[in-house]
């Protein structure tokens, strides 16, 4: 299908600014222009001059963070920004790295489960508070915070009821700390991308991984522009289901600009 004069200025505009181009921005150019349009500029931000405070490189690793995340899983786009990285001189070790580390994501299941266990606990009379912790569980939390370099009292209760688990995690989360080549700063970056992001929206660990990132140098601006990052996956939507738009309209027949 040829492209009318507004949707070839559209198709170039894009390309010119995002330096891509695919058959998912094809079909939904034909749809609606305007919208890809809008799109376009609204992703287009932390590209844009005035802000780029974070490196090309480092905004193609927090869109890996983002759309790698379990809380989301959008493969087009893992494979697209890791062709990116590649081209802003990425390494495997450093995406491997972000991918490590967004693979943590999961404790979250005991950090959000655990306090709401011991609520209720509490309220049937099972528990009346705290135990103190014993030799093993101190050494544990100690190889956490030097692993980690940070404590947050919401492990606290973790550690207390199942030190086994708690342990093991440890050593899951600190493999990208012990071994990697990431700055602090960015690794924090990273954390912050799934915990703010629409599938996940995390609040405990979004402020705390915020507090660390700024311990670690991260501006204002840099944890901004993660923010501006995390917040056009809304967009896969459209990139996920216009192309079963046009296959079903293809197959009854339907022009797309009936």
């Amino acid at each position: 299908m040829s492209l009318t004069t507004r949707q070839q200025q559209v198709k170039d505009e894009f390309i010119r600014i995002r330096g891509t181009w695919g058959d998912v921005w094809e079909s939904i150019l034909l749809l609606d222009p305007d919208f890809l349009e809008a799109y376009l500029h609204f992703s287009a931000v932390p590209w844009r001059d005035g802000h780029n405070h974070l490196d090309d490189k480092t905004k193609e690793l927090i869109f890996i963070a983002v759309d790698a995340a379990a809380t989301h899983l959008y493969a087009p786009g893992v494979r697209q920004h890791i062709k990116a990285a590649f081209d802003k001189g990425a390494t495997p070790q450093e995406i491997m790295e972000v991918i490590e580390l967004t693979s943590t994501l999961g404790i979250h299941a005991m950090n959000i489960g655990v306090p709401i266990l011991v609520q209720v606990l509490v309220e049937k009379g099972l528990r009346t508070g705290p135990a103190p912790l014993d030799a093993n569980q101190e050494r544990i939390k100690a190889e956490f915070t030097e692993n980690r370099g940070y404590w947050h009292a919401f492990w606290d209760e973790m550690l207390e009821l199942d030190p086994d688990l708690f342990e093991t995690y440890t050593a899951f989360s600190s493999v990208p700390w012990k071994s990697g080549t990431l700055s602090p700063k960015v690794k924090e970056l990273v954390y912050i991308a799934f915990d703010t992001a629409a599938t996940h929206l995390y609040v405990p660990g979004l402020k705390l991984h915020i507090e660390n990132a700024v311990g670690y140098g991260a501006t204002p601006q840099e944890i901004l522009e993660v923010m501006e990052i995390a917040s056009v996956i809304g967009i896969h939507a459209a990139t996920t289901a216009v192309p079963i738009l046009v296959e079903e309209a293809e197959a009854a027949g339907i022009p797309l600009d009936k």
